[in-house]
């Protein structure tokens, strides 16, 4: 079992930037690939990034164009996803999730735990 807790949400204007974190308990961190996912009111999740277990292999919708960068600390248990040029479309909550699969996955099935989200405001 590994638990996950999101932090660095909160509210900013269109145009800046925010981290989040994903605080991941014990000691096997290390062995899973992670994924950032998002979810608006009213609309289905959708995937963000995802990041291998050794950090040197990333993924991202492509709708990010590149304002989006996941990364990963596995002597800290954390996974990052730095946000920039934010939008107000980019509102949303936020959720990290761990995968046991070897290979990056763009699918929510592929995910076997989730974090409870973080909540990302963009004012406009």
């Amino acid at each position: 079992q590994v638990q996950l807790v999101e932090s660095g949400g909160g509210l900013v204007q269109a145009g800046g930037s925010l981290r989040l974190s994903c605080a991941a308990s014990g000691s096997t961190f290390s062995s899973y690939a992670m994924g950032w996912f998002r979810q608006a009111p009213g609309k289905e999740r959708e995937f963000v990034a995802a990041i291998s277990t050794s950090g040197r292999g990333t993924y991202y919708a492509g709708s990010l164009k590149g304002r989006f960068t996941i990364s990963r600390d596995n002597a800290r248990n954390t996974v990052y996803l730095q946000m920039n040029t934010l939008k107000p479309e980019d509102t949303a909550v936020y959720y990290c999730a761990a995968s046991a699969s070897y290979s990056l996955s763009s699918s929510q099935r592929e995910y076997d735990y989730w974090g409870p989200g973080t909540q990302v405001t963009v004012s406009s």
